[in-house]
């Protein structure tokens, strides 16, 4: 898909989702849409832009707002819009990715989140701790006396698909592989949807899907106590059909990768920026649970998502027709001083109360928020315990282009143990 023509704002500040700028720091862009008050269409999108606090939580928590158009669309209309958004001609893709619990609504939807909601409870989550602490120690223990590292490469990515992994029901030595198929599908959500990405991300999706169906007859022959057993179980039942049970199965380990790998570095990498903050969360590390949730907000890692009208509405003051799709930015909206307050582009540890959205809202909330924070939690404690000093290697870390995602390709961390 083409770049949007570059919009100025009143100040001067164009939105080029794929320009190194914006990579680097989207937050003037998103400022300058919030300042214009209502929504803005962008046509190569193909949707209407939302910036402001109020507006993007109403359209996320508002069940009339769906990640479908089935509700509203033919058949016929559904697939020219793919073929226009270059989503068409990938069989298995179409089959895992482009259906899930994620882009459904309505009665399926909840059959399937019902089956997931069931197994990632607080208390089931709280019970992870142990193995988590256990696995992050050991990683820390063979990096601590390196010096430097790469904390993206090196510790945050080693852990959110290796701990879903283990929840699941995937072997460790697997662990690697599905993170390399789930980005690879997961890039081809954003917007520069290319035809390299697209035979990639298809690729990815083909082998990804016959990986689970070698775990699925694994367990099926030898039952063992994890997610993947119970969801087979709940096939069993009639709660969900094959293709329904390897969709979830992709959903759930591609949640687990690329946004905790990203706000674990968007976070060190706040922590950093905020040297007192730092020291805040040092000398009071029962913050821990308000620094992460800021972690969150301050750089939310899935900055952008979309919704489309089932009923004509008003958005920003402004009306819309059925069928409208907007673009949720909750990176925008995170930073919204009309919900954050004048400090809402500072990093505050202690910030309470912190409605943030970047757990989406409604019906689509995030189902795997509790895992991730407790991966955060564990991660972030242990270093500072273990680690007098952590400091930056490089002058300023680069972060990822695109609409959808926002992290650090890198960052290269000085260690000094205590």
């Amino acid at each position: 898909m083409a770049t949007a023509t570059p919009k100025a704002s009143e100040h001067g500040t164009a939105f080029e989702p794929l320009s190194a700028t914006f990579a680097q720091n989207p937050y003037p862009a998103y400022a300058a849409l919030r300042d214009k008050g209502e929504p803005q269409f962008f046509p190569d999108f193909g949707m209407w832009l939302v910036a402001r606090f109020d507006d993007v939580a109403g359209i996320a928590r508002d069940n009339s707002m769906v990640r479908s158009p089935e509700f509203f669309m033919s058949h016929e209309e559904i697939e020219a819009e793919k073929r226009a958004q270059n989503w068409h001609d990938m069989p298995h893709h179409s089959r895992f990715v482009q259906f899930s619990m994620l882009d459904s609504d309505g009665e399926v939807h909840d059959r399937l989140r019902k089956q997931v909601f069931r197994e990632f409870t607080p208390a089931f989550i709280a019970r992870q701790r142990g193995m988590i602490q256990s696995f992050v120690d050991k990683l820390v223990d063979g990096l601590i006396d390196k010096g430097e590292i790469d904390f993206v490469e090196d510790l945050a990515a080693q852990v959110p698909g290796h701990i879903i992994g283990r929840v699941l029901g995937v072997p460790d030595e697997d662990c690697p592989q599905l993170r390399v198929w789930s980005e690879n599908v997961v890039k081809f959500f954003d917007i520069d949807r290319n035809d390299e990405r697209k035979a990639t991300a298809e690729k990815a999706t083909t082998e990804f899907y016959h990986y689970l169906l070698s775990l699925m007859a694994e367990r099926r022959a030898a039952p063992q106590e994890d997610l993947i057993t119970r969801l087979i179980a709940a096939q069993d039942a009639g709660h969900l059909n094959e293709d329904e049970l390897v969709s979830t199965c992709m959903l759930i380990l591609m949640a687990g990768h690329g946004s905790t790998i990203d706000v674990l570095g968007s976070g060190m990498h706040a922590l950093l920026r905020f040297p007192d903050q730092m020291q805040r969360l040092r000398q009071d590390q029962g913050l821990i649970h308000t620094a992460i949730q800021e972690m969150f907000r301050f750089e939310s890692p899935l900055p952008f998502f979309h919704r489309y009208a089932t009923t004509d509405c008003v958005v920003g003051g402004k009306a819309f027709a059925r069928g409208t799709k907007f673009g949720l930015l909750y990176g925008a909206a995170n930073r919204d001083p009309a919900a954050f307050g004048d400090d809402a582009g500072s990093f505050d540890v202690g910030r309470n109360p912190n409605r943030h959205l970047a757990f989406g809202g409604g019906a689509h909330f995030c189902l795997g928020n509790h895992l991730a924070r407790l991966d955060m939690e564990v991660i972030f404690t242990t270093l500072i315990k273990r680690l007098k000093s952590i400091t930056l290697a490089e002058a300023e870390p680069h972060y990822k282009p695109g609409l959808s995602v926002r992290g650090p390709k890198a960052l290269r961390l000085t260690l000094t143990p205590t």
